[in-house]
């Protein structure tokens, strides 16, 4: 099996030759030092080779190369010809003249997330194709870039919005460059950097700073659904809006468990959080607050709604800020962090990664997705158990060891 830094390597030869990854996927490495992807099969008695794309900065990584090897295989599978397939996009990409029409040929070919392609989309309906859908590819400059990236920037105040707008463009000029338009692409002299940055998504917090925020926050004026929210947050690892739009009657108290519908899941799955004991003591809080309301945590004016998308991360904010006044050891967050410290603090006590992404929802791609469909509910009910002992352990100031062959048992 081939690594990144294995295919970077690479040298050219006098001749072609080819370096073998896995499941049929192969390099190939012409003389002139092109590296690609490729898959030899066989399909109605004929042998076809399908080119998966080129390998480096302008053309596709190594798992990117093995998500398109898997689509490959459903094709064959279905009794169709990765090949021609490839050569009928490679054709209606050839007939494209404007910049709108790669845009959308761009946006039926890639393969991402459905939420990612929606929010995709609507930046092109609304930002891009209104300026640049009718001009040819050399018509773009980095100029017209840079200048239409800085007046959403300012005019709006929407910096991420800008540079998504500088990635949509640079992928849709990557997309038809790999198809054989000899142009240049104008995102290449605008970096996203020149047009904002932005804090990193890597942020955990650590046991000191748990025990700072849920210290804190017992004495930020706030309703006490919120504190409720905001560990439960941190026990079940769920996304904010997945905890904001709940309702009661995904909640199993005698097994407890709380079973998120797939309608409401990213990746359009359901999703079963099995509740430690802690966990199961917030939700009869909330139930008891919650009145006559279907919703976990309804507004606090209108009980047939859910509350604010804002509220969480709001009181967050305030009681980092009291922190601060405080000399504290507490830097900003968010809600969403609250997961990530989960992860990142489960993965450091020696918990099994496979249980933590289940715990997650975060679905695996790839050759490992189709052999691993394991939910691990006892090993996940039993982690998530001591996840909560450690938690309330860190805020009272005592440390909880967990029992990692326990969980594996």
């Amino acid at each position: 099996m081939l690594t990144d830094t294995q295919i970077k390597n690479l040298k050219p030869a006098e001749k072609l030759y080819k370096m073998v990854d896995r499941d049929g996927l192969y390099v190939a490495v012409t003389p002139s030092g092109v590296v690609s992807f490729r898959l030899d099969y066989r399909l109605n008695g004929r042998r076809e080779t399908v080119v998966l794309g080129q390998y480096g900065p302008d053309g596709i990584s190594l798992s990117e190369a093995r998500e398109r090897l898997i689509a490959a295989k459903k094709e064959i599978a279905s009794g169709k010809s990765p090949a021609k397939e490839k050569q009928r996009a490679l054709q209606k990409t050839k007939e494209a003249k404007t910049f709108g029409e790669f845009t959308n040929l761009w946006l039926n070919d890639n393969r991402m997330a459905e939420s990612t392609k929606a929010m995709r989309k609507s930046i092109v309906d609304r930002d891009i194709t209104p300026i640049f859908g009718r001009r040819l590819l050399k018509e773009i400059t980095s100029e017209d870039l840079r200048a239409h990236c800085e007046k959403i920037k300012t005019s709006r105040n929407a910096p991420a919005t800008a540079v998504h707008v500088r990635e949509i463009v640079s992928q849709v000029f990557r997309f038809a460059i790999e198809r054989g338009h000899k142009v240049p692409n104008p995102a290449d002299d605008v970096k996203a950097s020149a047009i904002a940055t932005f804090k990193p998504k890597d942020r955990a917090l650590s046991p000191d700073e748990i025990k700072v925020f849920f210290q804190e926050l017992d004495r930020v004026p706030t309703l006490p659904t919120i504190r409720l929210a905001l560990r439960l947050v941190l026990l079940t690892m769920v996304r904010k809006g997945e905890l904001l739009n709940a309702t009661w009657d995904e909640v199993d108290f005698v097994g407890a468990k709380w079973t998120i519908p797939a309608v409401r899941m990213k990746a359009r799955r359901a999703h079963v959080v099995y509740l430690s004991q802690q966990a199961m003591d917030i939700m009869i809080a909330l139930k008891t607050c919650a009145g006559g309301s279907k919703f976990l945590l309804p507004s606090r004016y209108e009980g047939d709604k859910g509350m604010s998308n804002n509220t969480l991360n709001r009181v967050i904010t305030v009681t980092v800020g009291q922190a601060k006044e405080k000399d504290l050891l507490l830097e900003d967050f968010t809600v969403h962090d609250l997961r990530r410290t989960a992860s990142t603090l489960l993965h450091e006590a020696g918990f099994n990664t496979d249980w933590i992404e289940k715990c997650l929802a975060h679905e695996q791609k790839g050759v490992r997705a189709i052999y691993n469909k394991a939910e691990y509910a006892e090993q996940r009910k039993d982690m998530l158990q001591q996840w909560a002992d450690m938690v309330d352990g860190w805020i009272a100031g005592t440390s909880v060891i967990p029992v990692l062959n326990r969980a594996a048992a």
